[in-house]
């Protein structure tokens, strides 16, 4: 977070998280394709052949925050296993994470063992106390896995959830809107 009480800018990092696949930048891409392009800068996507996020995705996207301009910075993390220090770099100084679980059940073992790097990463970088939402993302899916088992592998602590299929944006634009309130409410908590 940064807080320029000048220019009257509010400028903060969130980062999208999860396994491979559970559909990070599906949400970037949706978020780019909603924002009118005076108040979005450009969407960088580093990717490898099979456009698989290499490093990150990254997308600046600004609002009007009465008297500040919010200035909102959204990654991705690369989501393959062999990424882990990318994905410590990238989460290092984030205001908010939004965890996106996939809910296909054979990508069950990879939403509990990213959830619990996640955490790991939060111990050690001293972030256990920012706001997270998490994402259960293809909930379109005839075989999804059940809310209570995503809430039972994933939910350590009573974060919100929101039900999503983040390739035709449903919901995506619900879980940015909470991931801000909350980081909005815990900076004013830390400034005042």
């Amino acid at each position: 977070m940064l807080l320029n009480k000048s220019k009257k800018e509010l400028d903060i990092k969130i980062v999208y998280y999860g396994p491979a696949l559970a559909g990070k930048t599906e949400n970037l891409k949706y978020i780019y394709s909603k924002v009118k392009p005076e108040y979005r800068g450009e969407l960088i996507k580093i990717d490898t052949k099979g456009e698989r996020t290499l490093y990150f995705d990254f997308i600046p996207v600004e609002f009007q925050f009465s008297p500040y301009t919010l200035k909102v910075h959204l990654y991705t993390v690369p989501g393959q296993t062999f990424y882990k220090i990318s994905r410590k770099l990238v989460i290092r100084g984030a205001d908010g994470i939004v965890f996106v679980a996939d809910s296909m059940p054979e990508r069950r073992e990879f939403n509990i063992s990213s959830m619990e790097e996640m955490k790991e990463f939060m111990e050690e970088l001293g972030m256990k106390d920012i706001p997270v939402v998490l994402q259960y993302n293809k909930r379109d899916l005839k075989d999804a896995l059940s809310i209570e088992i995503l809430q039972k592998d994933l939910n350590w602590n009573n974060f919100p959830y929101v039900l999503a299929i983040a390739s035709i944006g449903e919901g995506v634009i619900e879980t940015l809107e909470i991931i801000l309130k909350l980081v909005i409410r815990s900076i004013k908590a830390r400034i005042l």
